[in-house]
């Protein structure tokens, strides 16, 4: 359905883009993961059509976007810092883009209830944007992009600035959403959570380029290689090959074991441990146990094979 094509576009002479190329289906959700600077939202607003590419395309059903402005592009566009406008009320800000269009009042208003309806906010028509806490402005900025029945969704980040409580719940209404509706999406973010989460796949950027997409599971089973890898929080890599640390098991010894654990961290239901091996190697495991090894304690250690994997 959508397809970025070797976008290339650089700033002042620096790269921002590099080839980037992206494939996403009708109804799947494809996450953008990365870190800050690997070009992720130059992407997204390429696709967008508020950054014009030195080089490549965009295609959507077939159709090279060139020259299509982005309020004819049938995209819609959710940012992290919500970009409502102040000055008009919840109503106001989500019929916006029906209106411009030309639909009639009575449409307007039934479609608008309706989306207000499906993220929460019924009965909040009247109110202030700036009234509204975080949560509730990011909704309103959803129900907003949506309103136009766009053919693709595009997100910027849209929980980076909620607390950590408040980006969950919206987190599992998004993906609760999705579902529903069964969108086509892309969602920007550096959250391995928030894209493990939401993405049918996930698409890894790296230095303007996509590196590696993959089903979560595919990606977390087999990085593409050991900076992929480093960037998904596995840290038991090597030259060739990594463990994963839910292959590592840690037992308590009696004798004189392998290794003496350095750090454990509880993570909510997981420990995080890691253990420095008397041959003067590193390896990180995770526990889903209440009882757990503490630093200090002398260990073995032992390794699931499975979880060994080659490295390009």
């Amino acid at each position: 359905m959508l397809q970025a094509e070797e976008l290339a576009v650089r700033f002042d002479g620096t790269p921002a883009l590099e080839g980037a190329t992206l494939d996403v289906g009708a109804g799947e959700v494809v996450t953008v993961l990365g870190p800050s600077g690997s070009g992720k939202t130059t992407l997204l607003r390429v696709i967008a059509g508020l950054q014009l590419p030195d080089a490549g395309r965009v295609l959507l059903d077939g159709s090279d976007l060139a020259g299509v402005p982005p309020h004819r592009r049938g995209i819609g566009l959710v940012f992290q810092d919500h970009a409502l406008f102040p000055h008009r009320d919840v109503l106001g800000n989500v019929a916006f883009g029906l209106r411009m269009r030309g639909d009639p009042p009575d449409a307007v208003a039934r479609r608008v209830g309706e989306l207000l309806e499906l993220v929460g906010l019924a009965g909040l028509e009247q109110r202030s944007v700036g009234t509204l806490s975080g949560g509730e402005q990011q909704r309103v900025a959803l129900a907003r992009a949506l309103a136009p029945e766009p053919r693709v969704l595009l997100l910027d980040e849209p929980l980076g600035s909620l607390d950590r409580r408040l980006r969950d719940r919206l987190l599992d209404d998004l993906a609760h959403l999705f579902d529903e509706l069964g969108l086509t999406a892309v969602y920007v973010t550096h959250d391995q959570t928030e894209a493990f989460t939401l993405g049918d796949r996930v698409a890894v950027m790296r230095d303007g380029r996509v590196v590696q997409v993959a089903t979560p599971d595919e990606l977390w089973a087999r990085p593409l290689d050991a900076d992929v890898a480093r960037f998904l929080g596995i840290a038991n890599v090597r030259a060739d090959e990594l463990v994963r640390p839910e292959a590592v098991r840690v037992l308590r010894t009696h004798g004189r074991g392998m290794g003496v654990i350095e750090r454990a961290v509880r993570t909510g239901p997981v420990v995080r441990i890691r253990v420095r091996l008397d041959d003067g190697g590193m390896l990180e495991a995770v526990a889903a146990t209440i009882d757990h090894p503490s630093p200090g304690d002398r260990v073995d250690v032992d390794i699931d094979p499975e979880g060994i994997v080659r490295l390009r």
